[in-house]
């Protein structure tokens, strides 16, 4: 696979493609950057982030991530714990990256309040303030930042910092999921205004819940948290939305953007173990056999379920057994 094929691997939208491809052509070196606030428990939504991440680190790009703490405080996260959420997260999304097997020789990590507490960054902010409008920046961060209907001006300054941090980290990309879409459209837009070049976008699908349309930091029934144990995982899943012959669900969501991409890179099958008289057990190669059975209904959902919670216990052994990290949790989430 060449590096446009591993950098647009499972991405809903580019903006803008062309230059993506003029960058590649004409830069050494590219950089992108991922920001994350620290606020719920991670969950394994974040796999879905790091495989991306993968994908540009074995193309070749410098990668940054961004904890963004101060965008946690400005999304309701008390601010005598963004030290402890910062620590738990960075130490979350390392043993993630293990996990897979990612060199993070060309990775670094970035602190959110160590780029954005101090003047010239402020003195952006307040040149964005006068350019951009209530409105533009509700809209903005509409999808992004829990807001009530008379939002917070914190609430409405986070589109803001989101655009001023493509130039602060000096790179060229942006990745983030669909539902960043306004606020990298807003910095397209308005970093030009100020002096400042527009970056190319890159935008991963929304992955559904388990249960509902999306996973949600904090509607526990809707995703599986790094450090649950195999009971409830399993609990989780099998409790999952999956209608048989429906592949629109969080189930087949899992499987597409998680499970297989680590599957067939390591050039493994999933396996789905059956009793002999239901069809014996079967193998799959990719995803499209497994949603093809599905759509057909020679796959059960409770085989798919059983065989999806083997797999993501599997994978989490790595955080189970890790003190460091449930330490660092326990700080976070007290």
């Amino acid at each position: 696979m060449d590096k446009l094929e591993l950098i647009k691997r499972n991405t809903a939208e580019i903006l803008m493609e062309e230059e993506l491809n003029e960058l590649l052509k004409k830069k050494m070196e590219i950089s992108v950057y991922w920001g994350t606030m620290p606020t719920g428990s991670i969950s394994i939504a974040y796999f879905f982030h790091m495989l991306k991440i993968a994908d540009f680190l074995r193309a070749g790009l410098k990668v940054k991530i961004l904890i963004a703490d101060l965008h946690a405080a400005l999304n309701g996260v008390p601010w005598d714990i963004l030290e402890a959420r910062f620590e738990y997260y960075q130490r979350a999304i390392i043993t993630i990256l293990k996990t897979i097997g990612v060199n993070i020789k060309k990775l670094e990590f970035v602190k959110g309040s160590n780029l954005q507490l101090n003047g010239n960054y402020l003195n952006d902010i307040l040149k964005l303030s006068m350019i951009s409008n209530i409105h533009d920046c509700k809209k903005a961060a509409s999808e992004v930042v829990k807001m009530s209907d008379n939002p917070k001006l914190g609430n409405l300054i986070y589109p803001l910092m989101q655009a001023l941090d493509e130039e602060y980290l000096k790179t060229d990309i942006q990745f983030a999921g669909l539902d960043q879409r306004k606020i990298m459209v807003y910095a397209r837009e308005n970093l030009p205004k100020i002096g400042y070049k527009q970056r190319v976008e890159i935008m991963s699908p929304m992955i559904r819940g388990l249960i509902g349309e999306k996973m949600s930091s904090s509607i526990e029934s809707t995703k599986i948290d790094l450090l649950n144990d195999e009971e409830i995982v399993r609990k989780k899943v099998n409790n999952a939305e999956c209608a048989e012959g429906d592949p629109n669900n969080g189930i087949m969501a899992l499987l597409q953007y998680f499970i297989m991409v680590l599957k067939e890179d390591k050039k493994e099958k999933f396996v789905v173990e059956r009793p002999k008289k239901f069809g014996g057990d079967v193998k799959y190669s990719n995803y499209k056999e497994i949603e093809k059975d599905f759509v057909d209904k020679k796959l059960h959902p409770s085989d798919l379920k059983n065989a999806v919670a083997v797999e993501i216990n599997e994978l989490l052994k790595n955080f189970r057994g890790n003190k460091e990290l449930h330490i660092l949790y326990k700080k976070a989430y007290k």
